[in-house]
């Protein structure tokens, strides 16, 4: 058995570096490195290159239409918010407008119902008068023959002129207004 010793010991065995490689050897594994090599760049390279072309195309598409698709969500974001501002001004416009339509309405209302009430007014006291006037009339006419009897009592005869008759009555009149007169003023 040869150890190690006995190896270098003997000078017939040639002694070559362990590191360098024989160059047979060196020759077989370059020529295989450059077939492999070319085999990997002429077929397997370029599928790689394709597929990281194609991954990072999807990925910046993906990015893209991710910005995109986030621009219309901020724009459709913002044209509800202004829709939803002027739907509100709106509504409050019609708010107004309506309180503004309601409160002349209401003075509408209120002045028609004046108008009627002074309406109604107007005329109730044209048919008092009228009414007063009527009943003046005929009082006087009933308190005149009333007159006109009591006369006759107290004279003692008839008073047959009828100017006579409407003086007595006038002045028997006018002493009533001038009593009622003075106790209305007390």
């Amino acid at each position: 058995m040869a150890t190690p010793i006995t190896i270098l010991a003997d000078s017939s065995v040639n002694l070559q570096n362990p590191i360098i490689p024989e160059p047979s050897e060196l020759i077989i594994g370059l020529v295989a490195f450059v077939i492999l090599f070319s085999c990997l760049a002429k077929f397997l390279l370029p599928n790689i290159r394709r597929l990281l072309v194609e991954r990072t195309e999807a990925i910046e598409g993906g990015l893209q239409k991710a910005e995109i698709a986030q621009q219309e969500a901020e724009q459709i974001k913002a044209d509800f918010t202004a829709k939803l501002a002027e739907s509100r001004h709106e509504a409050a416009e019609v708010r107004a407008k309506a309180q503004a339509d309601g409160a002349a309405l209401v003075e509408a209302a209120r002045a028609e119902g004046v108008k009627q009430r002074e309406t109604i007014l107007a005329n109730g006291q044209a048919q008092l008068d009228a009414d007063r006037l009527s009943a003046i009339g005929v009082l006087k006419a009933d308190l005149g023959k009333l007159a006109v009897d009591l006369a006759d009592k107290i004279v003692g005869e008839r008073v047959a002129d009828a100017a006579v008759q409407g003086r007595v009555i006038d002045r028997f009149l006018d002493e009533l207004d001038a009593k009622f007169a003075a106790e209305q003023a007390v």
